[in-house]
């Protein structure tokens, strides 16, 4: 099986300034409440942990949670008559679109929060969404689904590429 050509391909990660802030403010404090009870020999808050699941929290915490957050990433790939999204670490195979399969595609500029509840793999009333961030993606419309949102830092490019995709698509059904 030949390799599939590919048309566009984009990988985001999570960028908004309030949610690092919010991490790493996390981790700092954490951080100064285990270096203040362990080396310093104080106590870290009212009902204070010992010193093993205070180091444990503050591991899995301080270092795991911006870890983890930085390690999401969602990956958007169009080739000839498909589109694939994968939302790493949930999907543990992309989530492929044939594109024959789409109605109408549209780049739109829409309220994350307001239409959808936010970024990440979300279910509104307009239908399912992939964003990690920003204003502006692909809507797909399907002739028997819900509507899928496509987020993207290129909208543009990538709105192109799915119509070149649907395209040549064509060509290899027939």
């Amino acid at each position: 099986m030949e390799e599939q050509r590919i048309l566009f391909r984009e990988k985001q990660r999570f960028t908004q300034f309030w949610l690092w802030a919010l991490l790493l403010g996390l981790a700092a404090i954490l951080l100064a409440g285990f270096v203040y009870q362990v080396l310093l020999g104080g106590t870290f808050g009212n009902r204070p942990l010992s010193d093993v699941p205070l180091s444990i929290m503050v591991a899995l915490i301080s270092f795991g949670l911006p870890f983890f957050f930085y390690w999401i990433t969602l990956t958007t790939e169009v080739m000839p008559g498909m589109l694939q999204v994968r939302f790493r670490p949930f999907h543990l195979k992309p989530v492929r679109i044939p594109l024959h399969t789409v109605r109408d595609i549209e780049k739109v500029t829409y309220n994350p929060i307001g239409e959808y509840g936010g970024w990440g793999i979300r279910w509104g009333t307009k239908g399912k969404a992939y964003s990690t961030s920003g204003r502006e993606g692909v809507l797909l419309r399907f002739y028997n689904q819900q509507s899928v949102l496509i987020g993207s830092q290129h909208a543009k490019e990538l709105f192109q590429a799915i119509e070149q995709a649907k395209a040549l698509g064509k060509g290899i059904a027939e």
